[in-house]
C-alpha cells in the first residue's frame, strides 16, 4: 500500500537542502571574508615596520606621490604619442621615389620637387668640414643624445632669459627632421609633443648616419630647393662633394631661415650668417680659430639667380597631387605642366604682403593665405603664407581654421535647395537652441527679414533658425561637401556660425560652385603629366572625373542674386571692384581670431585669410576689412584687360573706363599694378573663336596642344 504521507515529505526534504545551500554560503562567505581581513592585518602589521616618522615620512610621501603623478604622467603620454607614430606608417620615405620638373600655365619651369638636380649623397662622401658646420650650429651634442638633448635645452633657455628673447632653440636635429617629414611648421603645443616622440621614434629606426642623411636631404635650403647637394648646384653650381670651408659655412646657415639668409636674395646676410657658423665651429671645438681664419677673409660667392622665386607653397600642394595621381605609374622621373599663372601668383603674393605691411600691425595680424582659383576649377594662385623660408606650412592647403560667417553660403544654399527664395521671410529675434542662444554682432534684431536681407547684414539668428527648424545640420555639411568642401564638417548645433574649422583652399572651391551655375568647381593644379619621352601620362581634361551638379541652377542663381548684394551695400563693400559684379561673403570667427573674405565674379574665385600662427585674437579685424581689400586689390589686377563673363543671373555692370592711378583705383598714392597683355580684348575675342572652329574635342586633342593655345590666348601671351 502506497504510503499517504510520502507525497507531503518531499517539499520537506526539499526546504531542508535549500536550508543547507544557504547555511554552506553564509559560512563560506563569512569565513572569506574573515580570512581576508586576517591576512590584509597580516599585511599591515608586516609594512608597519617599514614605516617612517619625522622628516623621513616627509620624503617618504613625496616619492609616493611621485610615483602616482608619474604613472599617470606616463599613461597621458602614452595617449599623446599614440597619435604621434600613426604619421608613421606606411612609406614614408615615398618622396624619394619622385624626380618632378614643374611648368606653369604657358610650359615655362617653376621648379622642381622630389630628388632635385642630385641623388642622394651619403653621408661618408661628404667633406668632414660641411658635417662639422652643420652640427656645431645646428645640432653639437647630435652623437650623444637620443632625440632630446636635455642639456642643450637647458642651455637654451639659460642664453634665452638672458637676451630676454629668443636668441637659440632647444630643438635638436632629429627633432627638425621629424618635423620636416611628418609634421608641420604650426606653432602648437601639440605639434611640439608629437615632435618630441617622433624624434625618440626614428632614434630608435634608425642609425645616427642615416638620421644626419635624410636631414640633409630633406630640409628646404631657399631658392626653391630642398637637401644640401640641390643648393649646392643652385647657389654654387658645383657638386656638394667638392665645396669649400667657406661655401659649406653659407650652407649650414641656412637652415635656420633660408628666405632670409639665401645669398642669391641677400648676400651680405648669407655671409654674416655664415661667420657666424664659423664661431660656432670653433666655440663646439670641432675647428680652430687657425682653421676657420681663411674662410673669414675669403668669403663664398654664389651665381646669379636673378630674384625670381618659385611659387613654393604651391608646388608643395602640387607635388602631393602628382603623388596622388602617379603613385602607380612604372617611372617617377616626371615633368608636370600646373595650371599657375606667375603673374596671377605675384599679384596675390604682393596683396597679401601690402595689406600686411599696412595693416598688420594695427590689427594685431602676421599671417595670410589666399587661394585663386579660375571659374572652371584651374587653381591659378596660392599663397600659403608671408615667407615660405620661414615656414613652409601651407596656411592655404593644411591650416584648419573657423570660417565664421563665410559658411553662412552653404546654409542658405541648402535652404535654396528645400523651397526657400531670396525674399522668403524669416524672423530675426532671440533664439535659443539646447542651451545655446547666439546673438547678432550688433546684439540687435531686425524682426521679420527676407533672406538677402539677412545674408547681406550677416545675420546670426537667421542661419541657426534655418538649420534647427527647417534644415538639420546634416544636411547643410552634405551640402558643403558635394560644393568641393573636403573637410570634414562637424554637425553641432554651432556649425551653421562657422565653427567648424575648413581650409582656405575648401572654401575657396565651395564657392566657384556660385558661378559655375551650381555645378562642382573640379579644383586641380595639373594639367598634363608627361615622362622626359613626351609621353603624356595624365591629361586633366582625358582622365579626370567629370564636374557633377552639386546644386540645382536654380538654387545657384537665387545664391548669386543675394551673395551680389553683400559687396553692394553689406558687409563687403571694400570688395566691390570697379564696373564689374562681384559677389562673395565675409566672415570672422569667435574672439576675432580669424578674418575672411571669399569671393567671386564671372571670372574668378578667390579666398583670403588672416589670423595668426598660435591663434592668438586679432585687433577686432573683420572680413570686411583687411581680407575685403586684399580681394579687391588682387582681382582689379586679374581683372584687366580680360574678357568679362557674367555671373549667373547677375545683371552686368557697364564697365567703366578708369585710370588705374586714379584716386578711385589707388589708395594712399598708391598705384595699382597693371596686368599686362600682348593681345588686345578684340584680339583675343578672334583667336579665341578661331580655335573653337577648329572643332576638336579636348578628350582627343593631341598631347594638349589646343588646352595650351587656349591658355595662351586667354592669358593675353600669345
Amino acid at each position: 500500500m502506497q504510503d499517504p504521507f510520502s507525497q507531503g515529505n518531499r517539499p520537506r526534504r526539499r526546504r531542508n537542502l535549500l536550508l543547507r545551500l544557504d547555511s554552506w554560503l553564509d559560512s563560506t562567505l563569512w569565513g572569506a571574508g574573515s580570512g581576508l581581513g586576517e591576512t590584509w592585518e597580516e599585511i599591515t602589521i608586516f609594512f608597519r615596520r617599514f614605516r617612517v616618522r619625522g622628516t623621513k615620512r616627509v620624503v617618504v610621501e613625496i616619492m609616493g606621490e611621485g610615483l602616482t603623478l608619474g604613472t599617470a604622467g606616463f599613461v597621458l603620454l602614452l595617449a599623446l604619442a599614440l597619435p604621434a607614430f600613426d604619421a608613421t606608417y606606411g612609406n614614408w620615405r615615398a618622396q624619394d621615389d619622385f624626380a618632378v620638373t614643374f611648368l606653369d600655365r604657358y610650359g615655362n619651369e617653376i621648379g622642381h620637387r622630389g630628388i632635385i638636380h642630385e641623388d642622394s649623397v651619403p653621408v661618408d662622401a661628404l667633406p668632414d668640414h660641411l658635417v662639422k658646420a652643420v652640427l656645431g650650429t645646428e645640432d653639437r651634442r647630435f652623437f650623444e643624445h637620443y632625440g632630446i638633448d636635455f642639456v642643450g635645452l637647458a642651455r637654451a633657455m639659460g642664453e634665452n632669459a638672458r637676451a630676454g628673447s629668443v636668441v637659440q632653440g632647444g630643438s635638436t636635429l632629429t627633432q627638425q627632421l621629424a618635423k620636416n617629414i611628418f609634421l608641420s611648421n604650426e606653432r602648437t603645443i601639440e605639434r611640439k609633443i608629437k615632435e618630441a616622440f617622433l624624434a625618440i621614434w626614428l632614434e630608435a629606426n634608425l642609425s645616427k648616419k642615416e638620421i644626419l642623411g635624410l636631414y640633409l636631404d630633406r630640409a628646404y635650403m631657399g631658392g626653391g630647393t630642398f637637401g644640401i647637394a640641390a643648393a649646392s648646384q643652385f647657389y654654387f653650381g658645383k657638386p656638394v662633394t667638392d665645396v669649400t670651408l667657406a661655401e659649406s659655412a653659407l650652407l649650414a646657415g641656412l637652415f635656420k631661415a633660408p628666405a632670409r639668409y639665401a645669398p642669391h636674395n641677400n648676400l651680405p646676410a648669407a655671409r654674416a650668417r655664415a661667420n657666424q657658423v664659423l664661431t660656432n665651429i670653433v666655440q663646439g671645438g670641432l675647428m680652430t680659430e687657425g682653421q676657420v681664419i681663411g674662410a673669414r677673409r675669403n668669403p663664398a660667392s654664389v651665381i646669379d639667380r636673378g630674384t625670381k622665386d618659385a611659387p613654393d607653397y604651391f608646388l608643395d600642394w602640387a607635388f602631393e597631387e602628382v603623388q596622388r595621381i602617379a603613385g602607380n605609374f612604372p617611372e617617377h622621373s616626371l615633368i608636370v605642366r600646373t595650371t599657375i599663372d606667375l603673374d596671377l601668383q605675384k599679384a596675390a603674393e604682393d596683396a597679401l604682403e601690402f595689406d600686411l605691411r599696412q595693416s598688420g600691425a594695427s590689427f594685431d595680424v602676421t599671417q595670410g593665405a589666399v587661394v585663386l582659383i579660375e571659374n572652371g576649377g584651374a587653381v591659378r594662385a596660392m599663397v600659403g603664407g608671408r615667407d615660405y623660408g620661414e615656414s613652409q606650412f601651407n596656411r592655404a592647403t593644411k591650416a584648419l581654421r573657423q570660417p565664421g560667417s563665410s559658411f553662412k553660403g552653404f546654409v542658405y544654399a541648402t535652404a535654396m535647395e528645400n523651397g526657400f527664395t531670396p525674399d522668403s521671410v524669416i524672423s530675426d529675434a532671440p533664439i535659443t537652441w539646447n542651451g545655446w542662444s547666439p546673438r547678432n554682432y550688433t546684439r540687435g534684431y531686425s524682426g521679420s527679414v527676407n533672406l538677402t536681407t539677412a545674408l547681406a547684414k550677416s545675420l546670426n539668428t537667421v542661419p541657426v533658425r534655418l538649420a534647427r527648424d527647417h534644415l538639420g545640420t546634416d544636411r547643410i555639411a552634405e551640402t558643403a561637401q558635394r560644393m568641393g568642401v573636403q573637410t570634414p564638417v562637424r554637425t553641432d548645433k554651432t556649425m551653421p556660425l562657422g565653427t567648424s574649422e575648413i581650409t582656405v583652399m575648401d572654401m575657396a572651391t565651395g564657392y566657384a560652385t556660385f558661378p559655375a551655375g551650381g555645378m562642382q568647381a573640379n579644383r586641380h593644379g595639373i594639367t598634363q603629366i608627361l615622362n622626359y619621352r613626351g609621353e603624356v601620362l595624365f591629361d586633366h581634361g582625358r582622365d579626370a572625373s567629370k564636374p557633377e551638379r552639386a546644386i540645382s541652377e536654380e538654387a545657384a542663381v537665387s545664391m548669386n542674386t543675394m551673395m551680389a548684394q553683400i559687396p553692394e551695400w553689406g558687409t563687403a563693400r571694400r570688395a566691390k571692384l570697379d564696373g564689374i559684379r562681384t559677389a562673395g561673403k565675409t566672415g570672422t570667427s569667435q574672439s576675432y581670431r580669424d578674418a575672411w573674405f571669399i569671393g567671386y565674379t564671372g571670372n574668378f574665385t578667390a579666398a583670403v585669410w588672416y589670423g595668426n600662427d598660435n591663434f592668438t585674437a586679432t585687433n577686432n579685424m573683420t572680413g570686411g576689412s583687411l581680407p575685403a581689400m586684399t580681394f579687391k586689390r588682387l582681382m582689379d589686377f586679374a581683372h584687366h584687360g580680360i574678357d568679362l563673363r557674367p555671373i549667373p543671373g547677375v545683371e552686368p555692370e557697364a564697365p567703366a573706363a578708369v585710370d588705374a592711378n586714379s584716386p578711385q583705383t589707388a589708395e594712399a598714392g598708391e598705384a595699382r599694378p597693371v596686368r599686362q597683355r600682348a593681345l588686345s580684348r578684340e584680339g583675343t575675342r578672334i583667336l579665341r573663336q578661331m580655335v573653337e572652329s577648329f572643332g576638336i574635342d579636348e578628350a582627343e586633342r593631341p598631347e594638349g596642344e589646343l588646352a595650351e593655345l587656349r591658355d595662351r590666348i586667354d592669358g593675353g601671351d600669345l
